[in-house]
């Protein structure tokens, strides 16, 4: 992973206010089309964010990490051999930092300042997720004509990540279409600052333009197990990469062949993120991804009746 400037001297993004009802501008759709992301302020208000965070804090509360120990680490996908992680497409499970235990294995700190993610049904499976991941706005800005034209915007994935003070972990350049591939490719990932992101605390970078390059890797089931298949070897032009701070509130959207990652957290303050991320349901969901819900779990829009 790159390392980072100090905040004075790194490049900026564009950013933009919140379209009015989730509609995007014509300027939006052309920063979005040449970047590959945007960063759309005041998106979601704040009492969204804080009830999102309290509703976190009390699934945390009621895990006993007695029973499980997952970490999640994007340096050799090492949860890929994890069946907890593997089966958790359908469920609200929770992945620790690859920090948080000593060489006996046992929680440094207190359990909610452990924990890397919960994943990655809450947006179906917990009503506080649910209502947030389907506000109106969101509906519209996915959507056609308005939006980022999905022809049919179904809700796959939910991950609540805490970038916890001091253990955050680095979350290495990657694709999102690697690991949630459609044909023809659609991932479209929606990641809500709950708190403020900033270079200190690990906020997202991005290489912008760079979804106009080829798909590098797809992570993938083969033969019982997860493996990483090498599909381009292009490498990453670093030197172009930008941060992506965001306050409270903020929404960056990500195209899922977009270059991103994000450095470790080792400043006192927590930087706590919502990412859900979106298919068209009209492109062919690939049967070898890693995440598979079954008929008991179908994958669904935005409508909050169904």
């Amino acid at each position: 992973m790159f390392r980072a400037l100090p905040s004075n001297d790194c490049p900026t993004a564009a950013r933009f206010a919140a379209p009015p009802g989730g509609v995007l501008t014509a300027e939006m759709r052309a920063a979005y089309a040449r970047d590959g992301f945007l960063v759309i302020e005041d998106m979601v208000p704040p009492a969204d964010c804080a009830a999102l965070m309290a509703r976190a804090e009390e699934l945390v509360a009621g895990f006993d990490p007695g029973t499980v120990s997952s970490v999640f680490s994007t340096r050799g996908q090492v949860h890929g051999r994890d069946r907890y992680f593997q089966e958790s497409g359908n469920k609200i499970r929770f992945f620790f930092e690859e920090e948080a235990f000593d060489a006996a294995g046992l929680l440094r700190q207190d359990k909610r300042l452990s924990i890397n993610k919960i994943g990655h049904a809450q947006h179906d499976l917990d009503p506080v997720f649910r209502r947030f991941s389907r506000l109106p706005q969101l509906a519209t800005l996915a959507s056609r004509p308005g939006g980022l034209g999905l022809a049919e915007p179904l809700l796959l994935q939910s991950m609540y990540i805490f970038k916890q003070p001091r253990i955050g972990g680095e979350v290495g350049w990657h694709q999102d279409s690697t690991f949630l591939y459609t044909e023809p490719l659609s991932v479209v990932g929606l990641w809500f600052a709950l708190e403020d992101a900033t270079v200190e605390n690990g906020c997202l970078w991005a290489l912008p333009g760079g979804h106009l390059g080829p798909l590098r890797e797809r992570w993938r089931r083969k033969d019982g197990a997860l493996v990483m298949e090498r599909l381009d070897d292009t490498p990453w032009q670093e030197e172009g990469a930008v941060p992506l701070e965001a306050k409270r509130g903020t929404l960056v959207v990500l195209h899922g062949k977009l270059p991103h990652g994000s450095l470790p957290n080792r400043s006192e303050r927590s930087r706590h993120a919502y990412t859900l991320h979106l298919i068209d349901g009209a492109c062919c969901y690939a049967e070898d991804n890693w995440l598979q819900r079954g008929a008991d779990l179908p994958l669904k829009g935005f409508d909050v009746s169904l």
